[in-house]
């Protein structure tokens, strides 16, 4: 497969991941987008030595791109609503923060555990008792103590991920594991420019009076965009060639990804509570039979794919030689109609109905788009290989500015373009 199509096929799996994402919200569902584009890049990739550790791989993937989906954001949006240039300003340089964050830690493990060999291999407990303490020193520092809010009154979480972010970075560079952190700066690069230029296509929709979830068109920018950077920064890195598959860690890595992420969305999201308030809402009269339905459809749905997804791995341990060209492909868009599935439970589509005015209803026509991008690259059976890549320390600050010139500019427009929308919040009086 081409390089070009595995970046679009990565782009789009990880744009619609992050859409279904908005119905569940938080880690948890961050985390099943995340899984989605890490499982994007190793099917495109063709790679044995990533192919025969994918599930280990995507748990990495997943638990990174969780891990800044503890930040609240939605007030951020609102800053970007109003007229003032250095409230605006403010708003969608934050937002370019918080995305940066998903990127940054979800492409940093991945690419961490890609850098992996026999030769090299990362102190997994070390790293992450560093994040995890650098995380709650730079949240006690910065929020406890100076108390430097970004998102008051709501949670100010996206200092732990901050404090993670450094944490990783700086274990990184003194272990020299130099792609792993490039692929956690594109990533974070493409992630943060997604969520800032995603929330001004909203903000440009609201003006339009239309009742278009403009919400989802964020969010699936952000997603876009992210794994745009994701799957550039993999496909131009010269890679170790071989690292031993753990038995183990590929079996754990296959239970989260694919039972325990979809059983806690399940869990916290799908509520008799929740559907009882939704049948209500749309005049059914058998709320509670109504409510059971989802459950038990949304319970066969996990049980379906959880045996699925064990069976076709032990599947691909009893034959290799399908492991890249069958199983792994199946496993993606596998994976992918599973969270579409339960999004479309969540948001009621199987009752309410599918129509071009609901942005649900493109979920699957963006899969399909993948399919056939899929299909066509397909026919290019060779692994991705990359030429190495000279970047300079200019190169990076060259777009670091770039990224500040692109804000300010969409500040410019965005303030331009109406005279305030309905919930916006001013952070600086």
């Amino acid at each position: 497969m081409s390089k070009s199509k595995m970046i679009w096929i990565t782009a789009l799996i990880l744009g619609l991941g992050w859409s279904v994402r908005g119905h569940f919200g938080h880690e948890w569902g961050a985390s099943w987008a995340g899984a989605m584009a890490t499982l994007a890049v190793l099917a495109t990739a063709r790679n044995e030595s990533w192919a025969q550790r994918a599930p280990a791989l995507v748990a990495l993937g997943a638990i990174g791109w969780a891990v800044a989906g503890m930040a609240s954001y939605g007030i951020i949006v609102g800053y970007c609503r109003g007229i003032h240039f250095g409230n605006v300003l403010y708003g969608y340089s934050m937002l370019a923060v918080v995305g940066g964050l998903y990127g940054f830690i979800g492409g940093g493990l991945f690419g961490l555990g890609l850098e992996t060999s026999d030769e090299k291999s990362p102190d997994w407990p070390k790293l992450i008792t560093e994040m995890m303490v650098g995380g709650l020193l730079f949240w006690g520092l910065f929020i406890y103590q100076l108390e430097w809010f970004m998102t008051p009154p709501r949670s100010e979480m996206w200092a732990g991920a901050m404090g993670a972010s450094l944490a990783l970075s700086w274990y990184l560079w003194r272990h020299g594991f130099r792609k792993a952190l490039r692929v956690a700066g594109y990533t974070a690069l493409g992630a943060g420019f997604g969520f800032a230029f995603g929330n001004f296509i909203q903000t440009f929709g609201a003006t339009t009076g239309s009742g278009y979830n403009w919400w989802n068109v964020m969010e699936f920018t952000l997603g876009f965009c992210g794994g745009l950077g994701l799957a550039w920064s993999v496909a131009t890195c010269e890679w170790p060639e071989k690292a031993t598959p753990s038995k183990t860690a590929n079996w754990y890595g296959l239970l989260l990804v694919i039972f325990v992420i979809p059983l806690i969305n399940y869990v916290d999201s799908m509520t008799l509570e929740y559907f009882n308030k939704m049948a209500a809402g749309w005049g059914i009269s058998d709320s509670g039979g109504f409510a059971a339905r989802q459950l038990w459809s949304s319970f066969f749905i996990l049980l379906f794919f959880t045996v699925g997804g064990t069976f076709l791995w032990r599947r691909a341990q009893w034959d290799r030689n399908k492991l890249i060209n069958l199983y792994l492909p199946i496993m993606l868009f596998g994976h992918s109609a599973y969270y579409m599935l339960f999004g479309f439970i969540k948001k009621g589509m199987f009752y309410k109905g599918f129509h071009l005015r609901y942005s649900d209803s493109l979920y699957f026509p963006v899969l399909v788009i993948v399919a056939v991008l899929w299909y066509i690259g397909h026919r290019h059976d060779k692994p991705i290989t990359a030429p190495p890549i000279r970047e300079s320390w200019q190169c990076q600050v060259f777009l670091f500015a770039g990224l500040v010139v692109i804000l300010m500019l969409l500040t410019f427009v965005s303030i331009n373009m109406h005279d305030g929308i309905a919930g916006y919040h001013e952070r600086f009086k």
